[in-house]
C-alpha cells in the first residue's frame, strides 16, 4: 500500500531527494560524534562496546549512503511499503558486509529510512513539511508495517517479547509519538534558549533515555538495568541537564558507571539522529 498523497502529486526535484540522503547519513554523522554519550560509541572511547568503535561506525555509514538515497527517491516516487523494506534488507546486508557482521545501524536503516522517505514523500505536496508532520506521514503504511516478517531470534525481538513492551514497528505505525511530543520539542527548545547543539543533543538524548523503553538497555541489563537507566537520565535532567553549568562532567560521570554496568542506550540514540534529521530537512 501507498496512498501517502494525493493522486498525481508531483514527485520533488532530484537534488531535493539527494540532499534529504546526504541529510540521514549526516545527522547519522552528528549522533556519532556527540560525546559524552553514556555506554555508547563515541570518537574517544567504545562506551560498552567491545566489538565496534567510531571507525566501525564510520564503514558503516560509508555502505549506507545509497540507501539514504535510495529510500528518499521510493518516497519521493510514493512508493509502496515492500520497496522500502526491500531497500532496507539490502542495506542491512551491506552494512554487515561494511562492518565485518557488527550491527551498528539496524535501527538506524529501520527508523530512520522511513522518516527519510516519508520527508521525501511529504514534499510532493509540501515543500517544507515540519517534523511532526513527517512522523505522521509514516501512519501511512502502518498496516504494512504491522504485517512485516520480524525475526524472532533477534536480540530487540527477544526483549520486546519477554519484557512486553512495544518496538519500533509499533513506534513508527503510531507515528512516533515519542519524537512529536518529546524528542522534537526538547530539542527545539534547548537550541532556542541558546544551548550549543552539542548541549542540546546531549540534553535530548538523555531526555529519550528517561523516558524511553530501549530494548537495548533491556538486552543489556534486563529490566533493572533499564529502571536504573531512566532514574540516573532522569536525575540528570532534574539537575539542570545540560543547562547546568557542570553537565559535562557529570555526563562523563555517568557514562563511566553505565559502562561499568555494560549498558548501552541504543534506541535512544537511534531516534536522537532521527530527530536532528527531522529538525534539519525542516530547512532542506
Amino acid at each position: 500500500m501507498s496512498a501517502l498523497l494525493l493522486p498525481g502529486a508531483s514527485a520533488p526535484p532530484r537534488e531535493v531527494v539527494a540532499r534529504l540522503g546526504r541529510l540521514a547519513v549526516a545527522s547519522l554523522h552528528a549522533e556519532l560524534a556527540l560525546a559524552p554519550k553514556p555506554g555508547l560509541v563515541t570518537p574517544f572511547d567504545s562506551g560498552s562496546h567491545a566489538d565496534m568503535d567510531a571507525e566501525t561506525f564510520l564503514r558503516s555509514l560509508s555502505a549506507l549512503r545509497q540507501y539514504f538515497h535510495d529510500v528518499a527517491l521510493a518516497g519521493a516516487q510514493d512508493a509502496p511499503f515492500a520497496q522500502l523494506r526491500t531497500h532496507g534488507v539490502a542495506a542491512e546486508a551491506a552494512m554487515l558486509r561494511a562492518t565485518g557482521g557488527i550491527n551498528t545501524h539496524r535501527g538506524a536503516i529501520f527508523n530512520l529510512g522511513l522518516l527519510v522517505a516519508a520527508a521525501a514523500a511529504c514534499r510532493r505536496i509540501d515543500a517544507a513539511p515540519s517534523g511532526e508532520q513527517v512522523c505522521v506521514a509514516v501512519q501511512a503504511w502502518s498496516d504494512a508495517l504491522q504485517a512485516a516478517p520480524l525475526d524472532p531470534d533477534s536480540p530487540g525481538q527477544r526483549a520486546r517479547a519477554q519484557h512486553g513492551i512495544a518496538g519500533v514497528r509499533e513506534l513508527a505505525a503510531a507515528g512516533y509519538p515519542v519524537l512529536r511530543t518529546l524528542a522534537l520539542p526538547t530539542l527545539r527548545h534547548a537550541l532556542a534558549a541558546g544551548l550549543a547543539r552539542e548541549a542540546a543533543l546531549c540534553h535530548t538524548l538523555m531526555t529519550l533515555v528517561a523516558e524511553l523503553e530501549d530494548v537495548n538497555l533491556l538486552h543489556r541489563g534486563g529490566a533493572g538495568g533499564l529502571r536504573w537507566a531512566r532514574a540516573n537520565a532522569a536525575a540528570f535532567l532534574a539537575n539542570g541537564g545540560a543547562f547546568a553549568p557542570d553537565w559535562h562532567a557529570h555526563l562523563q560521570r555517568l557514562g563511566n558507571a553505565f559502562v561499568a554496568r555494560r549498558l548501552s542506550p541504543g534506541g535512544s540514540a537511534d531516534l536522537l539522529a532521527c530527530s536532528w534529521f527531522l529538525l534539519q530537512q525542516e530547512a532542506s
